[in-house]
């Protein structure tokens, strides 16, 4: 049988802060951390705001952070990140680690664009009224300012290099980029990764920051991004019928999984369980999302049943299943309405009966972080019993019309807790995973 995986670890960067426990506490309160761009003067944009991590400063968790200091933002968010999961694991004061046996599956994105700025109005052949540049000076440019260090910094597996030298894990290691899908994809594959024995622990998540000209301009050009520049806190509105697009935000999440055997031997104290894992593909169309989202609804089934779990059967006390999903919820118009059908094809009149938000209408769409963050609020659900709510709901979709904990954090501590939860995440280009949650309990069926 294979062995149990649990999660003994968790740390995060994002928008709203850095800290477990202040970050939770911030959703729970509704806070926004979306604002005016400041990175890059994006006055011209048409989306010229995000939801930006503010005085991030690797050295306030690592002893040597100077030994990453060439590393970009994506890549020092999840060395911070994965220093507090880390160090709330207890890996660090535990002398028996197996290091050949400690894994890192992520979902990092590029690791130095957001280091370099080709759009300075200052170099020579560059339009301020198209923002481009010619192909001569664009040359003279790469010439000038392309170095190998920042060469090797932006290759796709430079993070898990980073990681791997920083906690001396020298497991199996790998990194997906399947854009939005890609944090939780990272966490469901390093869980299947200690089902099958190839490792005793992993360090799991991902890490993105877009932040910068081309990566706004390329999500403004699909028109996927909300253009509220009038109102930036409001701008993210998961399930409304005004929702305009998402939010662009940056961040990182990474969580330790172990073997139950593994964490329980070592004295460490389980958060919750992983259950289940599903993953799928639309096989459809690169910028649209399949009919009726059957690519999600795939991904929610095999889930469920890794866990265990009948969709169609009650849970404890006549509850449903599951209690509470963190949703994709990226507030464009596609993925709400057709997330929401994937939910009730899923569950059937169950589905009105869970609680369901997006933490995106509060610290913005962390890209390939995404997944990570929301398996940390699914994790956070359980061992509270509170849910984050989805802020800016003011006006009702008939198509999505489902329990998404409008505007104000729900309590459901006095209806049994959160048992199960699951986090769903959909990629551009078609790509669906869902993890689920469990509540850690000595015996479990």
């Amino acid at each position: 049988m294979p062995p149990r995986v649990v999660i003994t670890g968790m740390g995060w960067v994002t928008p709203l802060g850095d800290d477990v426990e202040s970050v939770w506490a911030r959703l729970l309160a509704g806070e926004s951390g979306v604002g005016a761009v400041t990175r890059f003067d994006a006055s011209t944009f048409a989306t010229n705001f995000a939801a930006e991590v503010k005085d991030f400063d690797l050295a306030r968790y690592m002893p040597d952070a100077a030994t990453h200091a060439r590393g970009g933002r994506s890549t020092q968010f999840a060395l911070a990140a994965a220093s507090m999961a880390w160090k709330q694991a207890g890996l660090a004061s535990f002398a028996g680690l197996r290091r050949e046996r400690m894994g890192i599956y992520v979902g990092a994105g590029e690791g130095s664009l957001d280091n370099d700025n080709f759009f300075d109005s200052n170099i020579a052949g560059y339009d301020s009224a198209t923002r481009s540049i010619n192909d001569v000076a664009w040359a003279k440019v790469a010439l000038e300012r392309m170095s190998k260090v920042r060469e090797i910094e932006q290759e796709p597996n430079i993070t898990i290099t980073h990681l791997a030298h920083a906690f001396g894990c020298r497991g199996p290691a790998f990194n997906c980029m399947t854009a939005c899908a890609a944090s939780t994809q990272a966490i469901g594959e390093a869980f299947e990764i200690i089902r099958r024995g190839d490792a005793d622990a992993m360090l799991a998540g991902g890490s993105h920051t877009m932040i910068h000209p081309l990566g706004m301009t390329g999500f403004i050009r699909l028109t996927a991004m909300s253009t509220r520049r009038d109102d930036p806190t409001r701008a993210s509105r998961p399930f409304d019928q005004t929702r305009d697009g998402f939010v662009m935000g940056e961040g990182a999440g990474i969580l330790v999984l172990e073997s139950l055997d593994h964490a329980l031997a070592r004295g460490a104290t389980p958060l919750a369980e992983i259950a289940g894992f599903g993953s799928s593909a639309d096989a459809f169309r690169i910028t649209d999302i399949a009919p009726e989202h059957r690519g999600a609804q795939a991904a929610f089934r095999q889930a469920l049943k890794q866990a265990g779990i009948d969709p169609s059967q009650p849970g404890a006390g006549g509850r449903p299943p599951v209690q509470y999903v963190c949703a994709h919820g990226t507030g464009t118009q596609e993925n709400d309405k057709l997330e929401t059908a994937a939910v009730k094809a899923v569950f059937g009149e169950r589905a009105k009966q869970i609680a369901i938000s997006s933490v995106k209408s509060m610290m913005g769409h962390l890209i390939q972080a995404a997944g990570a963050a929301g398996t940390i609020v699914c994790v956070q659900a359980i061992r509270t019993g509170k849910v984050p709510p989805t802020i800016n709901l003011r006006h009702a979709d008939p198509l999505c019309d489902l329990d998404y904990v409008p505007n104000i954090a729900r309590d459901l501590s006095d209806r049994g807790g959160v048992e199960v939860a699951i986090n769903n995440s959909a990629g551009f280009g078609g790509q669906n995973d869902a993890v689920c949650v469990r509540r850690y309990r000595e015996a479990q069926r």
